[in-house]
């Protein structure tokens, strides 16, 4: 029988491969949260810290960002090796599940927002779009109430690229 904690690593790995895009950590908690089909929880913390030790899984954002965790080269050409002992039912469940999520996965961590109350009453929305490589913009904005800051905060990944490029268009171009 085959080792547990191998399987459950390359389980990550695999998953890795098959996002494609280097992922910050809460996301990639909450995803495996979302999925104990294909290891438990505490399995996952275990190899993850484990993967990221031996290099197999490295931090691919810059020093000045938040981490952002990808599938090294020799890691990903390893896989193709052995991903064979991945049980298929959890690599056709991981292989789907991203492919739905994908773009929303990568939405949670290019798109983030927060809001807070200020001493006055007053409420701040903070907005930001980071890309892989750098925050591409940064913009707080102040609102009288709770609700406000509340949609603001709730609707930020579905309007941050519309305002994006509306400024970019009309301050920059």
């Amino acid at each position: 029988m085959e080792d547990i904690q191998e399987i459950s690593k390359l389980i990550i790995l695999y998953f890795f491969d098959q996002m494609e895009v280097p992922l910050k950590e809460d996301i990639i908690n909450d995803i495996f949260l979302e999925h104990p089909t294909w290891l438990p929880y505490t399995e996952f913390r275990s190899c993850f810290e484990e993967l990221l030790k031996q290099n197999l899984l490295v931090n691919m954002a810059p020093k000045t960002l938040e981490p952002r965790y990808g599938i090294t080269i020799s890691s990903r050409e390893g896989l193709t090796y052995f991903y064979t002992k991945i049980p298929m039912s959890v690599r056709d469940e991981i292989s789907a599940t991203i492919k739905k999520n994908r773009l929303s996965y990568k939405k949670k961590q290019e798109y983030v927002s927060d809001y807070y109350k200020n001493t006055d009453g007053t409420y701040t929305v903070n907005l930001k779009i980071d890309s892989a490589a750098c925050t591409l913009m940064d913009l707080k904005i102040v609102v009288q109430d709770r609700r406000k800051a509340k949609w603001i905060h709730n609707n930020w990944a579905e309007k941050a690229p519309i305002i994006y490029e509306h400024i970019h268009e009309n301050l920059i171009d």
